[in-house]
């Protein structure tokens, strides 16, 4: 019995083909012209559905479009569901469709760093390699993954690394979730809790900023989105420490909204209790500031607003955000 898999396409590098008046690439492929060129998928005992969901670089994906993403998957009939997009957001859209996608079916992200027209291209491998995790039983109940190059990855752990390296994505904070091996994945460990986020269809997606801690920075950067954020996001120093012009703005921005601590370094965890000087982690969380834990701010970001446009109370922000940055699978 086939296997039912659907692929939603997106666009992306993997989709791109040379532009006829010599302006670069362009995503132009079709779902169908992308799997016509995948080596091997034709031996697969698997049924294919493809849908062309969006025809656009990484970088034009935006938050309703992954919610009407979200539905669509939601709502196909199939053992397993392939995503391929644009690298450029990976990280950010894999960890948005994990939150929303309730289901125990296999979801799969990928797409490719060199696009169809450039030797060694990647997108065919990718592809035959997301369909191989997407039907494979051993995938069910594992939330959104990212696969790339051979290795299956943790959506709410995955980074891009790498600006054009072909094995981009990983995951600082404890490796690869698994990996193909002679097209069967192999995991290295048992699903992990998972946190998933329930929006209403007509409310629109909220706004919040992320704000990188630097050297000197005078803290006028928060002042100015202070009255357009419905949330914040501090990719902090560190285990989680802000110049002193920050302390004021920021004691008083979480006096009204929820902000959100994460660390900068892109690994490891905000730390709560072992620096004391007024910005340290410490001091941040007792003027009402809320701890990322492991999450990467990208991540943070994702799922502050997808809480806040739930319309989780103060309490469920706080609660969410630490089963979310604790560590598991």
């Amino acid at each position: 019995m086939f296997v039912r898999i659907a692929v939603f396409s997106l666009g992306g590098t993997i989709a791109m083909t040379p532009d006829a008046q010599g302006g670069g690439v362009l995503p132009t492929l079709t779902g169908e012209q992308l799997l016509a060129g995948v080596p091997g998928l034709a031996e697969l005992d698997v049924e294919i559905n493809v849908r062309d969901f969006r025809q656009l670089p990484g970088a034009y994906l935006g938050f309703d479009d992954l919610r009407k993403l979200a539905d669509a998957i939601g709502d196909c009939d199939a053992d397993g569901v392939v995503v391929t997009q644009g690298t450029d957001t990976i990280e950010e859209t894999a960890y948005l469709l994990d939150l929303l996608y309730r289901g125990q079916s296999p979801l799969v992200v990928t797409g490719a760093m060199r696009n169809p027209s450039m030797a060694g291209a990647d997108g065919p491998a990718n592809v035959l390699a997301a369909i191989e995790v997407a039907a494979d039983p051993a995938a069910r109940g594992r939330g959104c993954l990212v696969v790339f190059a051979d290795e299956i990855h943790a959506a709410r752990r995955v980074r891009k690394t790498h600006s054009t390296s072909l094995t981009t994505f990983a995951s600082p904070n404890g490796g690869a979730l698994g990996y193909l091996v002679e097209g069967r994945a192999r995991f290295l460990s048992a699903p992990g809790e998972r946190v998933t986020v329930r929006l209403a269809p007509e409310v629109g997606f909220r706004r919040v900023p992320l704000v990188t801690a630097t050297l000197g920075d005078d803290g006028e950067i928060l002042r100015a989105v202070a009255d357009r954020a419905d949330g914040l996001v501090i990719a902090a120093m560190g285990v989680g420490h802000v110049p002193e012009s920050y302390l004021e703005v920021l004691t008083e921005l979480a006096g009204r909204m929820p902000v959100v601590l994460a660390s900068r370094t892109g690994a490891g965890s905000v730390l709560s209790r072992t620096y004391g000087f007024p910005g340290s982690e410490s001091d941040l969380l007792a003027r009402g500031l809320t701890g990322a834990g492991f999450l990467h701010p990208y991540k943070a970001r994702i799922l502050l607003i997808a809480l806040l446009t739930a319309g989780a109370s103060w309490e469920e922000i706080v609660e969410t955000f630490t089963r979310a940055g604790a560590v598991h699978a």
